[in-house]
């Protein structure tokens, strides 16, 4: 369906509890107040619409506009919206500050404000969510440090703060998410170390990207015992000394990949949060979400790390990209790299590695991208 929602479906009375209109090719601007009351379901995602957010029923359960091309702040009244468990304005072109009274919507299960352009800090009242699963702020303008108060979010599964500005460093309240699957806090500003705990306090962590910030230092090696961890991802840093040995203690990275999982959150009514990493692999940046569950990655790249080639990563049976390119590594590279059954992209390129390539090599039939320039 193509054109404007014509204004008499405004004035339709009595009670409609499901509008979903998603994925069609309908624009023009939504009334300031929905006249009809949507008790339960709101999609209008995956349109053309555009100007301000409107402010619908505060019986309203699921609110996704989504891809479409809103602009305007958050109304600062969201958090009368207090029935509302799914809320999703990513890829739009929203703008100003995150609300603090977004903090009412205390039975929410996703938030997700990704792909806008959103300023100033994230609210400590984000932290009142307290059962949030589902928190995506990546790829916005927000500054600021990342405040305690999300700490509180026991139930959060996966947390998104990737391509902001937001300094500082990682909150010691974050002990608190011991449900977390994915933590995204690449292409930010903060600093110092990567402290110990993350590898003690997170068992069921797939995701750990923090690249593209400024921490220094070793990395810990307590975070080898994230054993669910399946991408870690902390390039395009400023670590040093020798990688650490125990990568094979990275126990779901040993075993092939060959189980579709769709990794999805806060299912309400058919409708839910679609997890999504971006990693480089194969000389350029791609975004998995469907293919997630099959793809194992640790990215070292761009950093200080010197040493010789850390031979327990070929244990990693299950690998498919493994990126050490832009470092100070040297020796050779072991006749072992074959037991890399799965390995699809191998990254080694400026480095000082010396002697042969391995002859094994050549038994690598997943291999598609191969670098040692």
């Amino acid at each position: 369906m193509s054109g404007p929602i014509p204004s008499w479906f405004w004035d339709i009375s009595g009670n409609l509890s499901l509008l979903n209109f998603s994925s069609n090719s309908l624009w023009g601007q939504l009334p300031n107040k929905f006249k009809v009351h949507f008790n339960a379901f709101t999609d209008l995602s995956f349109n053309l619409l555009e100007g301000p957010i409107p402010l619908p029923t505060n019986q309203i359960i699921i609110l996704n506009l989504s891809h479409n091309n809103f602009s305007g702040p958050i109304p600062e009244n969201i958090g009368d919206l207090s029935f509302l468990s799914f809320f999703s304005l990513a890829n739009n072109q929203i703008s100003g500050e995150i609300p603090t009274s977004i903090g009412e919507l205390q039975v929410a299960s996703v938030i997700d404000l990704s792909r806008n352009t959103l300023t100033g800090s994230i609210p400590k009242s984000i932290g009142n969510c307290l059962y949030l699963e589902v928190l995506d702020l990546q790829n916005n303008n927000l500054s600021g440090k990342i405040p305690r108060s999300l700490g509180q979010l026991s139930d959060l599964q996966t947390l998104h703060l990737r391509d902001n500005m937001i300094t500082g460093k990682l909150p010691s309240s974050f002990k608190g998410l011991w449900s977390l699957e994915t933590l995204d806090l690449g292409y930010n500003r903060l600093i110092v170390k990567i402290p110990q705990w993350p590898g003690d306090v997170f068992p069921y962590l797939k995701v750990l990207s923090l690249r593209s910030n400024a921490f220094s230092g070793k990395i810990p090696s307590a975070l080898l015992n994230l054993t669910s961890l399946k991408i870690l991802d902390l390039a395009e840093n400023q670590l040093s000394g020798s990688i650490p040995p125990g990568m094979s203690n990275l126990k779901a990275m040993t075993q092939e990949q060959n189980i579709k999982q769709d990794l999805i959150y806060g299912w309400v009514a058919g409708v839910y949060y679609e997890e999504n990493v971006i990693v480089n692999t194969k000389g350029q940046s791609l975004e998995y979400t469907r293919t997630l569950s099959f793809l194992t990655c640790i990215d070292l790249s761009g950093n200080n790390f010197h040493g010789e080639f850390p031979h327990e990563v070929t244990k990693l049976a299950g690998l498919v990209v493994l990126n050490l390119s832009r470092n100070e590594i040297s020796g050779q590279i072991p006749q072992s790299i074959s037991e890399l059954h799965q390995l699809a992209s191998l990254d080694l390129s400026c480095n000082r590695f010396s002697g042969p390539i391995p002859s094994s090599i050549i038994s690598m039939s997943f291999l598609e991208f191969l670098n040692m320039s």
